[in-house]
């Protein structure tokens, strides 16, 4: 008799418990609900207030920034150009992923896009580009490198200039380094001058398998020489102006670009083309001699 009055009151305790457990859990989903939705509005206005504080400026960066990310690459380059166009450091930074873009055009794009940062930081991000698999970015980043005239490319784009295979490439080396104007490109930019490349098909068998330097190559190395200003490169100039098999248009660069070193060195190469067949070439060797030699000058006729 007692043990069915205990068992009566256990099960008559047990059902007045599941209501008060079902009501405890449910008051728990409640307040999980409520934490989540205090949580999202704190969010939501951390948020706010974040984009609150951003200038008009900054506001135009992160969407452009967020553009980067588009699954169309015209969208993407546009971004890019946006970016670019804003000519601020921090709209530069912003560009720095797109140097890693799935499409050329966009990676090409990024090169002239990072330039507004400061010049070493920007050279820091180009430099790995000048190995990139497409011929056209890596011209277009050794031309972005020249316009940073950060010293840091020079070791990188000399590689370029003597390695590249393709002419563009080592042609948009040759006239960075002039616009940097650092001296340790003399040296490869005096071999570009008088270098000899392999040769391929028809040509190779009547040229022995080489052939001169690409004329704009060898035309780049020679205006670069003149900038940089370094007597260490006189001699390949004065060489390549007494080539009459070199053409006339590099013969002319080289010329011009021993009347801007102004070594005394060069002139007796330059009388000797006072006389030359072409009569551009007569007149830029007078015109530099007036500079280094009044005296002996003599006007071509």
């Amino acid at each position: 008799m007692r043990r069915r009055q205990v068992q009566q009151f256990m099960h008559t305790r047990t059902n007045a418990r599941a209501p008060s457990c079902a009501f405890g859990r449910a008051c728990a989903l409640v307040s999980l609900a409520l934490a989540a939705l205090t949580a999202t509005f704190i969010l939501s206005s951390v948020h706010s207030v974040a984009q609150t504080a951003l200038t008009p400026l900054q506001r135009e960066i992160e969407k452009q920034r967020t553009r980067l990310s588009s699954a169309e690459t015209e969208d993407r380059r546009d971004a890019v150009m946006r970016l670019s166009a804003m000519r601020r450091p921090d709209a530069s930074r912003a560009v720095a992923p797109a140097l890693n873009d799935l499409a050329p055009i966009v990676r090409a794009t990024a090169a002239h896009a990072v330039l507004s940062m400061p010049a070493d930081e920007a050279a820091a991000l180009l430099i790995p580009l000048l190995a990139d698999r497409k011929e056209f970015v890596r011209r277009e980043t050794a031309y972005a490198l020249g316009e940073t005239h950060s010293h840091k490319g020079v070791d990188a784009l000399t590689t370029t200039l003597a390695r590249d295979k393709e002419a563009g490439v080592r042609g948009a080396a040759a006239v960075a380094l002039g616009q940097i104007g650092d001296e340790r490109a003399v040296p490869g930019l005096a071999d570009t001058l008088g270098r000899r490349i392999a040769s391929t098909g028809i040509i190779r068998r009547i040229t022995r398998g080489q052939t001169a330097e690409n004329e704009f190559v060898r035309l780049a190395a020679a205006v670069s020489l003149g900038q940089i200003g370094s007597r260490a490169g006189v001699p390949a100039l004065v060489a390549t102006l007494t080539d009459e098999r070199a053409g006339d248009d590099v013969r002319r660069e080289a010329a011009r670009a021993l009347g801007l070193i102004g070594d005394p060195a060069a002139v007796p190469a330059l009388r000797s083309v006072l006389t030359a067949r072409d009569p551009f070439l007569s007149r830029i060797a007078f015109e530099v001699l007036r500079k280094l030699e009044p005296t002996s000058a003599t006007r071509p006729s």
